[in-house]
């Protein structure tokens, strides 16, 4: 039974722990398959498998430089961006909207900073001007001429602190979310766009508690019709 008395309910966060710590910190197969992230172990905010050259970005704006309208999610049109990598040295950029949590993914054929500034120009273009002010990125080296995205699409890039990938939440939780389409260990070379924007479109339909049970597209919608 549910109770409506807040001093019994359980949050999310203590089942986790006790599914870990019962496990001695591993799940066992019969339960991670009732998990979105279907992850054996659980690591914490800090973990990271960025290499040790991640962090090295010139003329890098910190994100302690975003203003206020971006932390706190009023204002439409400030964006957290990554790459979701593969086998074979695939990638996909994916990108989230942080007011509404609306999520765009971009096929990139190779994580070299011209091929993927090139990429996310060219998906920047498609929305209207208003809904794509600033991006807010790790320190992958994928972004070292993000002076060249900037100056092609007037969009402010700002970055993670070094070793802080978390400060970019929405995007983490959503790359998390992908690996129920895009496993560790897929090719992902191979994956059209239209297979990228079926996945985004799927979740971009999911009803979110944060967003009082409206999906991403219905508010990004909303926010589309505001620029008209």
């Amino acid at each position: 039974m549910y109770s409506d008395d807040e001093s019994f309910q359980v949050s999310h966060e203590t089942i986790y722990k006790t599914l870990f710590i019962q496990a001695r910190g591993a799940l066992k197969k019969e339960l991670l398959q009732h998990l979105r992230k279907t992850r054996a172990m659980r690591r914490s905010r800090q973990h990271t498998q960025k290499t040790s050259d991640h962090g090295r970005i010139t003329n890098a704006v910190s994100i302690s430089e975003r203003p206020a309208e971006v932390e706190d999610r009023a204002v439409p049109g400030h964006w957290e961006g990554d790459l979701l990598f593969g086998s074979n040295n695939s990638q996909i950029a994916t990108l989230v909207e942080r007011h509404t949590r609306y999520v765009m993914l971009v096929r990139v054929k190779s994580k070299d900073t011209k091929t993927v500034i090139n990429a996310l120009i060219k998906q920047a273009h498609k929305l209207p001007r208003e809904l794509y002010k600033s991006l807010t990125w790790d320190r992958g080296k994928e972004l070292a001429d993000h002076q060249r995205f900037s100056l092609a699409t007037n969009i402010k890039v700002y970055f993670c602190d070094p070793q802080q990938p978390w400060q970019r939440g929405s995007n983490e939780n959503t790359n998390g979310l992908l690996r129920q389409y895009f496993p560790k260990g897929m090719d992902l070379s191979n994956v059209h766009q239209n297979r990228l924007n079926a996945v985004a479109r799927r979740l971009n339909e999911r009803p979110r508690e944060t967003l009082q049970f409206y999906s991403p597209a219905e508010k990004f919608a909303e926010c589309v019709a505001t620029t008209n």
